[in-house]
């Protein structure tokens, strides 16, 4: 006896196939299987059961044998008896057709209701129909096995979410080592992903606290920041969350009856008013950093009582403020150096001379925020013989070694150029040799540019050579606008032996005309090449000509699109028109 689709075999195995057609084979199949199964005949009569039937149906096998099913299992809700004309499974059973249902009721042998799900498929013997096999399935149990399902299934998308949120947080506020923008990037992927509300609080000074970041469902909230207090004396205040977390505490987690709790200071009552305000139901507040280490604490709130916080979300949390805590933690550090790198660049630019009619403009920008502190440095200083020296240069590196190479190189090259009669070339090359010997720079571009003339009158011709260094922008007053791209030569730093002496080149320059040295932080923009910087720089600069020199300095930088990760030199010279 086969079902209606015939039996399927593996080709080729002959010895499973003789296996399954060993006498018993099927009948020890259908005997292990763990789904209730009964087979009918043609009349809907009971011709077999398995052992799992038996179970499910609490019925012994030869009490059903025989019996007619309806008769024997089929009822209502209410347990009472219902007409042929109803069932299912009989007209399935006459129109010889697949059929399932779900909750069908059956009457167990102990008297007790049994909601259930069944699937019935016709059974042929040589072509002839000769019942219905019939698998049951207890619609009770499956629902639960179901929801147990759901319920796993669920747990596994929020622990994936939370290890994703937790992931995501520590790549993106990895990007930044400024505080704010680390701190405004940290509210919008907590709002709305794990929290209604987000309040970031930073211990600034001996026990000063300060709330630097409120984050809600329309993103910041301004007017519940910038608020401060010192921290209560060492033991007062152990009830409040905020206080004790920002003490070294262990993380808290507050239910809605928790933040009844009455409070004495201010810090406490700052802190209980942003939790009514925001109609919280139930918080957690977590260290930022751990051990000594902390820096501040994290408060986050949800607003809806059918969805709490937890201990998962607790610890999830935790996790979350101690990467937190190392990035203020670095950022801080990171400013301090910064600031310091930036000082001591700023104090060592030598105030420009203004010889003669000659007027000279510049201007260092420190790379934007999240980047570091270059070796970017301009002078200007009139050599023993009166001519004017005019240098822009780049060390390589971003960090207090990089601007103290900066420092070391522009001393020692005032030192060579003072009173070196020879090319410029000649004095670069002077200080490639020594540099190696006498400052930490491993590498370094410059320009360094000497202008020949009387300072009132010209006429003036200058004399340049350029170490690896981006080419100086010629400025005239009848809008032509040229690259000086001769004299180059190699970087300062480079192997020995990989270059003879470094040229030199020179051009008469007009009256009325800019000279712009810059270096390459005002040109070079992530995504975008060089040809693309050198034009968009020269297409400005021919826009503020006609400017006065500090307008142009100032308006310049401006107008270069945003995106340098890189500080910024600029040296301008104009000439006297006649």
């Amino acid at each position: 006896m086969t079902g209606g689709g015939g039996v399927v075999a593996s080709a080729g195995d002959g010895d499973r196939r003789r296996s399954a057609a060993e006498p018993g084979f099927w009948q020890r199949v259908v005997g292990q299987l763990g789904t209730a199964l009964i087979v009918v005949d043609p009349a809907g009569r009971i011709l077999a059961v398995n052992p799992a039937a038996e179970r499910l149906l609490d019925r012994a096998a030869p009490a059903m044998l025989g019996e007619d099913a309806h008769d024997l299992l089929h009822r209502d809700a209410d347990g009472r008896r219902i007409s042929r004309e109803q069932c299912t499974l009989l007209r399935a059973v006459a129109e010889r057709a697949e059929t399932r249902e779900e909750g069908r009721v059956c009457l167990r042998g102990d008297g007790r209701l049994i909601t259930t799900y069944w699937s019935a498929s016709p059974l042929t013997d040589d072509g002839v129909f000769s019942g219905m096999a019939v698998l049951i399935t207890d619609a009770a149990g499956d629902r639960s096995a179901r929801r147990e399902r759901a319920a796993y299934t669920r747990a596994l998308e929020d622990l994936t979410e939370r290890l994703t949120l937790v992931a995501e947080i520590t790549d993106v506020l990895g990007q930044t080592l400024e505080t704010d923008e680390a701190l405004a990037r940290l509210g919008r992927l907590l709002v709305p992903r794990l929290a209604d509300w987000a309040a970031v609080d930073l211990r600034v000074g001996s026990g000063q606290v300060h709330r630097v970041a409120v984050t809600g469902p329309l993103g910041r909230d301004a007017a519940q920041e910038d608020w401060q207090e010192h921290l209560p004396e060492a033991g007062e205040e152990a009830r409040s969350p905020l206080v004790q977390v920002l003490n070294g505490g262990d993380p808290v987690l507050q239910r809605e009856a928790d933040m009844a709790a009455p409070v004495a200071s201010a810090l406490a009552t700052v802190h209980g008013g942003f939790l009514r305000t925001t109609g919280a139901k139930s918080a957690v507040t977590v260290p930022l950093g751990f051990g000594r280490q902390v820096t501040g604490a994290l408060t986050l709130v949800r607003t809806d009582p059918a969805h709490p916080f937890d201990t998962d979300d607790l610890t999830v949390v935790s996790d979350i403020g101690r990467r937190v805590g190392l990035v203020i933690d670095n950022a801080r550090r990171f400013g301090r150096q910064r600031a310091v790198a930036e000082a001591m660049q700023r104090n060592l630019l030598a105030p420009l001379p203004q010889p003669g009619r000659l007027r000279l403009a510049a201007r260092y920008q420190p790379a934007p925020a999240g980047s570091q502190v270059g070796g970017d440095w301009y002078d200007a200083f009139q050599r023993k013989d009166g001519t004017l020296a005019l240098v822009i240069g780049d060390v390589v590196g971003h960090d207090l070694t990089a601007a103290a190479g900066m420092a070391q190189l522009h001393g020692i090259l005032r030192s060579l150029a003072w009173d070196h009669t020879g090319p410029p070339g000649a004095v670069v090359d002077r200080l490639d040799d020594a540099m190696p010997a006498i400052t930490t720079v491993p590498m370094a571009t410059l320009v360094l540019a000497l202008l020949e003339g009387d300072p009132h009158t010209g006429p003036w011709t200058l004399r340049w050579t350029s170490a690896g260094h981006p080419p100086p922008l010629l400025l005239t007053r009848d809008g032509q606008a040229q690259y000086l791209e001769a004299g180059q030569g190699l970087l300062l730093g480079a192997p020995p032996g990989t270059g003879g002496s470094r040229p030199s080149a020179a051009q008469s320059l007009p009256p009325g005309s800019t000279l712009l040295l810059y270096t390459d932080g005002l040109i070079e923009i992530p995504g975008s090449d060089l040809d693309t910087g050198l034009a968009r720089l020269r297409r400005h600069a021919l826009a503020l000509a006609h400017e006065p020199l500090d307008t142009l300095c100032d308006q310049l930088p401006a107008r270069m699109p945003p995106g340098s990760t890189d500080d910024v030199a600029l040296l301008a010279l104009r000439l006297p028109s006649s």
